[in-house]
């Protein structure tokens, strides 16, 4: 245990600064970096030296953080004036073209969405994940994936026709 200590010690300030970056909030990222540490903690014996330490650490912190945003999105779409989620359905009803961002407030698209998503082929569903239910920008994403802001940009544009094709 005091192994781990040494590990914790070492690498939260790490952690806790990417998980900053990706939601700008100090307490968030500060729970989420304790509840990251307990991942590791549990499976520590599952990494296998492939990567860096701290690449592996933020990986799980990355999807702590992904995990997390979406129970809070899940939560606060349940809590939403019902009202607004039947305009919502109404504009579907009406021809209206939905972007995919607006696509996931219906409920009935969310989950066709989230199955493509699990089919699509990596960078774009990262990326549409990151920018869409992470709110990051452009600039955000491709510093993440060593990448230029245009790289970006265009993987999320293709990743969006991918998602507009499957829908139709």
């Amino acid at each position: 245990m005091p192994e781990f200590e040494e590990l914790y010690k070492e690498y939260h300030p790490v952690v806790f600064r990417y998980l900053l970056s990706l939601c700008q909030d100090v307490d968030v990222a500060e729970e989420i970096t304790q509840e990251t540490f307990f991942k590791v903690l549990k499976n520590i014996n599952q990494f296998q030296g492939q990567c860096k330490f701290s690449s592996w650490l933020c990986q799980i912190a990355k999807n702590t953080y992904f995990s997390y945003y979406k129970k809070q999105k899940r939560i606060i779409l349940q809590t939403e004036n019902s009202e607004e989620i039947e305009s919502n359905k109404a504009a579907d009803a009406t021809g209206y073209e939905l972007s995919p961002e607006q696509m996931v407030l219906n409920k009935d698209l969310e989950l066709r969405i989230h199955q493509i998503l699990h089919k699509m082929k990596e960078p774009y569903r990262e990326v549409f994940w990151m920018r869409t239910f992470g709110e990051l920008t452009f600039q955000e994403i491709a510093a993440i994936h060593h990448k230029g802001e245009s790289w970006a940009r265009v993987t999320y544009h293709r990743a969006k026709l991918q998602i507009k094709e499957e829908l139709e």
